[in-house]
């Protein structure tokens, strides 16, 4: 029967490695990793658990997408005495548990020895792992699982896409590690793997970070969408042309061991799954051992929202939850895999076109719900991305999403049951209830550039152009010290002291009466039909999604704060601006009802032209 080398054991020396270890191996004693000689090393006398997010085998999912039939771990270890025991884990497992039977003992030795051993596989487990009681130092090299296959694998040509824009630190980093790692490594995957890095901002020496398997594109900024596109289009014209393409971020840390289980996930998969996306997830880039998402669905309300609840990977009984999550019914039709780590198939490419000109935003969502693909996921396939709540920024989720999204629904027939226009009238309502008149029009932005129809974002450059008015237009934040001087000249805020300000204050809210809300609700806090002035100010989050009704209830002002960015903004209460905005809203509804049919049958003969090779390829000047 063939065999393959599937899963490396990981030990690894970086920043999630340092601060979450049992991510990696869980035990009583530390665990260094020399990235110098390759080896890890158990320090002392302890106990050393493997079944870990990164060092179980997902055997469950193994047996349901892969041609895999049994199973070996494969060790190399040297130093004191110690006991090696298999373990795995179960549905209702919250521990590691030892498998009866798989005992094996090595005695010490200054020599590095073998041991294979055959993995105790059956219906009932989810995972398997090993745990290793050691009697003092005991060093590991060179181990991993292998499988058994009923099938011999299958040919694949592996292209890395990722798009960057000024992210000089991120891919800079990324590209050595996969040149170290992939390129001049000795499996498989080095000899059937291309990276490309789509260059939007102009800003990196692409001669000095090409070779010959990893090749920089200076590209015009053209955005996410644009950039992966690209990607797409290059992977399916190189020789020999590849088989699926991984789309990955720029600001993710990798590592690059989940890229080759994505390869050679790949080979093994059994016919009826190889059509299937492979979603990696994200996991929190500050907080290492969190997981944000793996695939998402869009909400009724016409919101993103990720199919699981977050999961905190160091605990057994999440990773475990990770691996037998099914999606719920009424996710059905409406998921995808973002393009923070999302593999697609050529073939899936080739037969339902190429993404829509969004720049960002809604474009991978867009094009997971029109592909329609199974997806699969699996522990240790991830990167870790910085969370959404530290880079909010109101010309992504005002303009960019609200446009974006009413686009692929009239284009594509994108997530039919969500309600955008529910979610435009929600956005700003909400903004203009927190004095955010900036960004409320951002949103009516958006929405009269949807109403332009698909000749608007047909245009080169286009996408650009707004992406770039909606950052110069939305609410402009400033450093803590030149909102303390704003605010030191303000009457209306005097008492106001940045150094008196922390996070308690900032997301802290307090109940309305029924006669509040009554009030907050009839005049959007005091804005039409009974207009005051309101006084004093409140500080909250600068966060577009918030609304703590209870301290905003009857304020002159509101002081926005994006802590993490140290920035923070002062709105003051504008009744015959929020009056603007409100009959400039009134004037575009009007219009949407009179042209939406019109509208809709225009986008959607406009889609094959849209999604072709030929558009894009004159979209991105590559004829």
């Amino acid at each position: 029967m063939p065999s393959m080398k599937f899963a490396n054991v990981l030990l690894e020396t970086n920043p999630r490695s340092v601060s979450y270890p049992s991510l990696y191996c869980a035990s009583d004693q530390p665990v260094i990793f020399d990235a110098k000689s390759g080896n890890g090393v158990m320090t002392a006398k302890g106990e050393y658990d493997f079944t870990t997010y990164f060092n179980s085998l997902s055997v469950r999912k193994l047996a349901e997408y892969t041609t895999a039939t049994a199973y070996t771990l494969h060790l190399e270890l040297k130093g004191a005495a110690c006991e090696i025991q298999q373990t795995m884990g179960d549905t209702f497992a919250a521990h590691p548990i030892l498998v009866e039977g798989t005992e094996r003992h090595l005695d010490a030795s200054r020599s590095w020895q073998t041991l294979d051993i055959p993995l105790v596989v059956n219906d009932e487990m989810v995972l398997v792992g090993f745990k290793i009681v050691t009697e003092g130092k005991v060093e590991i090299r060179n181990s991993y699982y292998e499988l058994e296959l009923s099938e011999e694998q299958r040919p694949v040509e592996l292209v890395l896409s990722t798009t960057t824009f000024k992210k000089e630190s991120f891919i800079i980093n990324n590209v050595n590690l996969i040149k170290s790692h992939i390129v001049d490594s000795k499996d498989d995957i080095a000899n059937h793997f291309h990276m490309y890095v789509m260059d939007n901002g102009r800003t990196l020496d692409a001669e000095a970070l090409s070779s010959e398997r990893i090749t920089v594109v200076p590209n015009d900024n053209v955005g996410g969408a644009g950039g992966f596109t690209r990607g797409m289009i290059t992977a399916m014209e190189q020789t020999p042309k590849a088989t699926n393409i991984l789309l990955m971020d720029d600001d993710v840390a990798v590592s690059p061991e989940s890229i080759k289980r994505t390869y050679n996930l790949l080979r093994i998969l059994k016919p009826e799954h190889q059509d299937a996306m492979i979603s990696g997830a994200m996991l929190n880039y500050e907080v290492g051992e969190d997981q944000w998402e793996d695939t998402g669905f869009m909400t009724k309300e016409g919101t993103f929202a990720p199919c699981k609840p977050g999961l905190r990977l160091t605990q057994f009984e999440d990773i475990i939850f990770n691996e037998i999550y099914r999606p719920l019914k009424f996710m059905d039709g409406n998921r995808y895999a973002a393009w923070w780590y999302c593999c697609i198939p050529i073939s899936v490419i080739e037969k339902n076109g190429l993404p829509l000109p969004f720049f960002v935003r809604c474009d991978d969502a867009e094009y997971g719900v029109r592909c329609g693909t199974e997806f699969i996921t699996m522990n240790s396939l991830c990167v870790w991305h910085m969370s959404f709540h530290e880079r909010y920024n109101a010309a992504v989720e005002r303009y960019q999403t609200t446009r974006n999204t009413m686009i692929a629904k009239a284009t594509m027939d994108f997530a039919m049951d969500s309600d955008f226009m529910a979610e435009l009238h929600r956005n700003v309502r909400l903004e203009l209830k927190k004095f955010g008149y900036e960004n409320a029009e951002l949103c009516l932005d958006a929405f009269e550039d949807f109403l332009k129809g698909p000749s608007f974002i047909a245009r080169p450059g286009q996408a650009e152009e707004s992406f770039m008015a909606a950052n110069k237009h939305k609410e402009q934040l400033v450093n803590f010290k030149e909102l303390q001087e704003m605010a030191s000249k303000d009457p209306q805020l005097a008492g106001f002291n940045i150094e008196d300000i922390d996070r308690q204050l900032i997301d802290s809210d307090k109940p309305r009466t029924i006669a509040e809300r009554l009030n907050d609700l009839l005049t959007d806090n005091g804005q039409r039909f009974i207009k005051t002035e309101g006084e004093g100010y409140v500080v909250i989050p600068a966060l577009g999604w918030v609304y703590p009704a209870g301290v905003l209830h009857g304020k002159n002002k509101i002081i926005v704060i994006d802590w993490y960015n140290r920035k923070g903004a002062i709105r003051t209460k504008d009744v015959k601006r929020y009056a603007a905005i409100k009959k400039r809203y009134a004037r575009d509804l009007k219009y949407y009802k009179a042209n939406i049919d019109r509208l809709d049958k225009e986008y959607k003969a406009a889609a094959p032209m849209l999604t072709s090779v030929k558009f894009w390829k004159h979209y991105l000047k590559m004829d």
